[in-house]
């Protein structure tokens, strides 16, 4: 008897335990929002209830160098038979902005392949400025036979980048991998030194 008492104890404090979770995860949203209007942090949802169906402009980014402007030029050399090419040839854009742009790219082949794209920049040392925020270039990728992709590129010039300097060009060099090892290239010649022959024993 005295068991089948402990056992209903137990049970009635587990209920009350299970009560009082779900009591404080109902009450979570209410603190939450009493808090964001006490620190003022949740600002975007403030703005909405002063005015309804608006949203507030967000505060200008001070990091952006608007007395300049850089013209971002967009190159593609490709390695294997698909097309790669810039939705955009050339942007203008200032030091400190972020800016987004799109690459095409189709695998004409009649087969599945795994390539990668390596950037590089002119001038080179605008290769130091030049952040590159989301990229294709950060992996390999596998594309079936005739399979399109998009891919964005999202990057910030830094806006000390020298002042004498005014275009960019950002190439991306596109080949195909085996593996994680580059496919030789197509024109490139392969040399080989002569392999020198043991003496003849006296």
């Amino acid at each position: 008897m005295g068991l089948r008492r402990e056992n209903v104890k137990m049970v009635g404090k587990l209920a009350v335990i299970t009560l009082g979770m779900f009591g404080f995860g109902y009450a979570l949203v209410p603190i939450y929002n009493a808090i964001c209007e006490m620190t003022g942090i949740n600002v975007l949802a403030l703005a909405e209830r002063e005015v309804p169906g608006q949203r507030a402009a967000l505060p200008a980014n001070t990091q952006v160098d608007r007395t300049r402007s850089i013209t971002v030029e967009f190159d593609v050399n490709t390695r294997g038979p698909w097309h790669f090419k810039p939705a955009v040839r050339s942007l203008q854009v200032h030091p400190g902005e972020l800016t987004t742009v799109v690459y095409e790219f189709q695998n004409i082949q009649d087969r599945t392949m795994a390539a990668q794209a390596i950037p590089s920049y002119a001038p080179k040392q605008s290769a130091a400025h030049f952040n590159k925020l989301e990229c294709f270039c950060f992996t390999q990728y596998t594309l079936k036979a005739g399979e399109k992709k998009e891919w964005p590129v999202a990057f910030v010039i830094d806006p000390r980048l020298p002042k004498d300097v005014t275009t960019i060009t950002l190439s991306y060099t596109f080949f195909e991998v085996g593996g994680k090892v580059p496919a030789a290239p197509q024109d490139v010649a392969v040399h080989t030194l002569p392999v020198a022959q043991p003496a003849d024993p006296v």
